[in-house]
């Protein structure tokens, strides 16, 4: 638990883009100065005050790689004010938010921006190492004679065929397995059809385009690109999401066998977030208000080929610290990262002997409510910037929970919910937040 109260000021996002096999319109350096000035502008502080910023990145690139102190220069925090990068996969954007929780509690700062970005649709095409040592041969060349002899031996096939920079990041190099295969484990262990996994990512649209008409994303801040076109809502969800659609998509990470499909992932999609922390020192010297605080965090790690079930590990602890069952809380949000995933937390924590054998409990927690899960919509929809992710589920969670708090004969007191994504390499990270 916290020492001592971290207190979500404030939060806001960039829309999510869709990549489509091609640079989009704005760099990660672009996406995250963007939502930081939309961010910092409406603050009763200068950005100058903040002690530190902290950006979760899992894909920079090489001309942005401490990505954290570039978009805080860019973003008018000064030179003074620290920016540093961090990189736990999925959930770098919630390592941020942890990180700076880490910071406030030792007393080293006390208001703090912090997020997280990926523009995936910049994502490298590599040369093989075929093609590296080519060129490296042809740098040691001093005769046009032996550089004749290596145009020779050149095959236009090794030049010609890129190495795919996100296929390579999304593989986990222990197990060797792409993250869309062990989505198919997941689906495999617990016995989740494809008709079980194309229904859950229908209404991961339809909740998306509901909570689009009616407003629940106020953490969007629009963007206008350099000709000029506004960018003011995500992209990527499919309003005319249909079974019957979903059903003619072929499986793309076994496809002899397997049920994964591109329309039950989440889409590779380029995105940024911020939430501007504070302790109560902070709150107090800056006259602020507090929109939640975030009460605990816990990270875990399990087989990485299993690492769908990253959330159940990481906050089943917090539920036992806090006394709590899975319906206790308010809402959830569980990133999106496959239907098939999501599909397979919620059936661990029914299976007695899963929550037994790997969580060390004498009975299953039970069914976990849907109706308070991702209850707008997830990454299926929206798509997976996946340093971004952790933290978006953390700031919208704190949406849903004061949104739903209000005269509806909510109970009394703070509302409380947890944010929990999967990460490649097998861990799990969870944050407990409630209402102010």
């Amino acid at each position: 638990m916290n020492n001592q109260p971290v207190y979500i000021i404030d939060g806001a996002r960039t829309p999510f883009l869709k990549a489509r096999n091609a640079p989009g319109p704005f760099s990660a350096g672009d996406l995250a100065t963007a939502a930081g000035r939309a961010l910092l502008v409406r603050q009763p502080f200068a950005a100058e005050e903040l002690d530190e910023v902290i950006l979760g990145c899992a894909s920079p690139s090489p001309d942005e790689v401490n990505i954290g102190r570039v978009a805080a220069l860019r973003m008018g925090c000064g030179l003074k004010v620290p920016g540093w990068t961090v990189m736990r996969n999925c959930a770098s954007g919630m390592q941020a938010l942890d990180s700076a929780i880490a910071n406030i509690n030792s007393g080293r700062s006390q208001l703090v921006l912090a997020g997280g970005v990926d523009a995936l649709s910049y994502a490298p095409l590599l040369y093989s190492r075929t093609m590296v040592l080519w060129f490296a041969k042809m740098a040691q060349a001093k005769s046009a004679g032996q550089k004749a002899a290596l145009f020779a031996k050149l095959k236009p096939g090794a030049l010609l065929s890129p190495v795919i920079g996100i296929m390579k990041g999304l593989t986990d190099p222990v197990v060797n397995l792409l993250m869309g295969q062990t989505a198919e484990n997941l689906a495999h262990r617990f016995g989740i059809t494809r008709e079980q996994m194309d229904e859950f990512s229908v209404r991961s649209h339809q909740r998306v385009t509901a909570g689009q008409d009616a407003g629940h994303y106020s953490e969007v801040v629009p963007l206008v690109g350099r000709d000029g076109q506004v960018y003011a809502a995500d992209d990527g969800v499919r309003r005319d999401s249909s079974m019957a659609g979903l059903a003619k998509l072929k499986p793309f990470f076994d496809r002899k066998y397997g049920k994964v499909t591109p329309g039950n992932s989440s889409q590779i999609t380029d995105g940024g977030v911020w939430l501007i922390l504070a302790s109560e020192e902070a709150v107090a010297r800056h006259k602020l208000e507090p929109i939640g605080r975030i009460t605990d965090s816990q990270w875990a790690g399990l087989d990485p080929a299993q690492m769908g079930l990253g959330p159940v590990h990481a906050a089943t602890p917090i539920l036992q610290r806090h006394g709590l069952g899975l319906n206790d809380l308010d809402a959830w949000e569980i990133n999106e990262a496959f239907a098939a995933q999501v599909i397979g937390c919620l059936s661990a924590w029914k299976d007695a002997s899963y929550c037994k054998e790997q969580l060390g409990l004498d009975a299953p927690l039970g069914a976990l409510d849907e109706e308070k899960l991702n209850v707008d919509g997830g990454a299926v929809a929206l798509g997976h910037p996946v340093g971004a992710s952790g933290a978006r589920i953390v700031l919208h969670l704190l949406h849903v929970l004061r949104r739903t708090g209000g005269e509806n004969g909510a109970r009394p007191g703070p509302r409380r919910g947890i944010a929990t994504i999967c990460i490649g390499g097998g861990q799990g990270g969870a944050m407990l937040v409630e209402t102010v």
